[in-house]
């Protein structure tokens, strides 16, 4: 997602410094302008302002909060936006860290996917500093269409995992009507089609079902990423006392799925499969 996000930077004109662990992903950014740095430290010890889209929370405490990390690295002044789905906690922490340093942090994770990511449709949910927000969000507008400011650190993370949460139970529910559909001897592709004008109607079903029912299992958001996200979401549950039992299933069919060979670089879409092969094996 990091890639056409940083094209929209491009596009609009900004001067780009970038890093990735893996330059050849990167070339094309450098053929479009951006400016190539040998680690993360030397983007931000040259940049105003910082983005950040990386895998896991171990990832970002690294990248922000290690001996060369961003948090040390970065000028006075300047804002670190992270946009990866994170911990909340972990959020404060770096929030907490540059502010004694003298640079703002954003908590800023990202929904729409790679379709959201290539089209800059993003819904960007942010936490943090408002006067950073609002020095910042100029340069969100170029990469997503609802761009909604939460309130202080971690209060983006919180956003996203609710958001997580939705749509846990909603890819529940477009696997179970669709192989309810087929063990019922209906032809799914024409009751998908049937009820996604009704009632029944979401971005998971209008999305994910035709994808489901093909077959198709690569990518928009890769399932192991969901599971991570679940996990973040079930702690935090955890520690509010607030019981979430739609997500438990869906992290224990996730997890479940990801023991399949191949499993793991599939979307969350095929998490189907866990349904289908039930209904396969009683036909």
């Amino acid at each position: 997602m990091g890639y056409p996000m940083s094209g929209h930077l491009l596009k609009a004109g900004h001067t780009l410094r970038i890093y990735n662990r893996t330059r050849a992903r990167a070339e094309g950014l450098l053929l479009q302008g951006a400016v190539w740095c040998d680690s993360p430290a030397a983007v931000a010890q040259n940049s105003q302002i910082i983005f950040t889209m990386l895998g896991y929370p171990r990832d970002v405490e690294a990248v922000y909060l290690g001996p060369n990390g961003l948090v040390k690295s970065a000028k006075p002044g300047s804002v670190l936006v992270d946009m990866t789905t994170s911990s909340p906690l972990l959020a404060q922490r770096i929030a907490e860290a540059a502010d004694a340093r003298g640079v703002a942090a954003l908590d800023a994770p990202v929904t729409g996917g790679d379709k959201g990511a290539r089209e800059a449709t993003l819904t960007i949910l942010v936490g943090g500093d408002p006067t950073a927000f609002a020095r910042v969000q100029p340069l969100l507008s170029c990469l997503g269409r609802n761009i909604v400011h939460l309130g202080g650190p971690g209060s983006g993370q919180h956003a996203k995992l609710a958001n997580q949460i939705a749509i846990a139970g909603a890819i529940q529910g477009v696997c179970e009507s669709l192989a309810y559909a087929r063990a019922a001897e209906l032809d799914p592709s024409r009751v998908l089609s049937a009820i996604s004008g009704g009632a029944a109607a979401s971005w998971q079903l209008l999305n994910l079902g035709p994808k489901m029912l093909a077959g198709n299992d690569v990518p928009g958001f890769y399932a192991k990423h969901f599971v991570k996200d679940l996990e973040l979401a079930l702690a935090g549950a955890k520690e509010s006392g607030l019981d979430i039992p739609a997500a438990q299933l869906a992290l224990r069919r996730y997890r479940q799925m990801l023991q399949s060979p191949g499993a793991v670089d599939r979307g969350t879409q095929a998490l189907f499969h866990e349904y289908d092969s039930g209904v396969s094996q009683k036909t």
